[in-house]
């Protein structure tokens, strides 16, 4: 395949690849000074925020904080609550654009969220909460826009965006951008790499992961909740699962996609690893790969 052009400053990283998750439960978080230092030293051009608490609260801080190990500032992953006609996600949207504007931030993640903690659980929405959801989709598409962010919606398992359906319906009912998540979509029964063929004018943000599909299958089944198969290996470095990742980028890089690849190997650590090891090494790996794209 063609050598993609500029990809190498398109390369970002994300804390949860190091093990830092919103949810509670989610192994050994690792403190952001290391995980920082060891985004930079990989040679990454930016990260993702990551959850809440990670980077400091205050906005300009967070900036401060990414500029001090040279690290440029993607946006982030925001859960919110979409369906629910009595909660308005605008609120907590324009308060996530401040740290996003002060930090020249450029992507805006959105998940819909259950409302549960964790997600091994969902419901199942009425027509009117998806109305509702939809709605909501393209309002916050509208106030991203406002500041200069750009806004996608994340198919991620145990969310209300999740199966092969939802993500048509999603493309059809409303005008955000999709986050191609290759790990999420391939458990919730979307072919990802048929989808960025099909859709990759409509894709605005990407995260890049590799599976082990049969390990994804049984979260499909239900024989293992979500964070039970990220501990049992279902995300590997980049080119040493089952997805195709390199014609996928091929197949984006050919529709005009401009922004961001995210490397992002969910990882829940048992331990703080020592200095030089742990998931430093995997994304090292992906980092091989994904340049080496198109070489020898």
């Amino acid at each position: 395949m063609a050598k993609p052009n500029g990809l190498t400053d398109r390369l970002a990283a994300a804390p949860i690849s190091w093990g830092v998750c919103e949810v509670p439960g989610w192994g050994v978080q690792l403190a952001p000074q290391r995980v920082l230092a060891e985004m930079r030293d990989l040679g990454v051009a930016a990260t993702e925020f990551g959850p809440d608490g990670f980077l400091p609260a205050a906005a300009s801080d967070k900036a401060k904080t990414l500029a001090a190990f040279g690290l440029r500032a993607v946006g982030g992953f925001v859960p919110v609550v979409l369906h629910d006609p009595a909660v308005d996600p605008v609120p907590r949207i324009e308060a996530q654009l401040e740290s996003f504007a002060a930090a020249g931030a450029v992507s805006l993640v959105l998940s819909a969220d259950t409302g549960r903690i964790g997600y091994d659980s969902r419901p199942t929405l009425t027509e009117r909460q998806w109305d509702v959801l939809l709605a909501n989709l393209d309002r916050l598409t509208a106030v991203a826009a406002e500041r200069g962010v750009v806004a996608s919606i994340h198919p991620h398992v145990g969310t209300l965006v999740e199966s092969a359906d939802d993500v048509a319906r999603v493309l059809e009912g409303s005008d955000i951008g999709l986050c191609l998540d290759t790990g999420h979509l391939l458990i919730g029964g979307t072919d990802p790499v048929a989808l960025a063929a099909a859709q990759g004018a409509r894709v605005s943000h990407v995260h890049l992961k590799d599976v082990r599909v049969g390990i994804a299958e049984s979260v499909r089944r239900g024989d293992l909740s979500y964070m039970e198969a990220v501990r049992n290996g279902l995300y590997t470095p980049l080119g040493a699962g089952d997805i195709d990742i390199a014609t996928i980028v091929n197949s984006l890089e050919s529709a005009g996609y401009g922004g961001y690849y995210v490397l992002e190997q969910d990882t829940v650590l048992t331990e703080e690893p020592p200095p030089g090891r742990g998931p430093l090494e995997d994304v090292r790996q992906s980092l091989d790969f994904i340049t080496n794209l198109g070489g020898d």
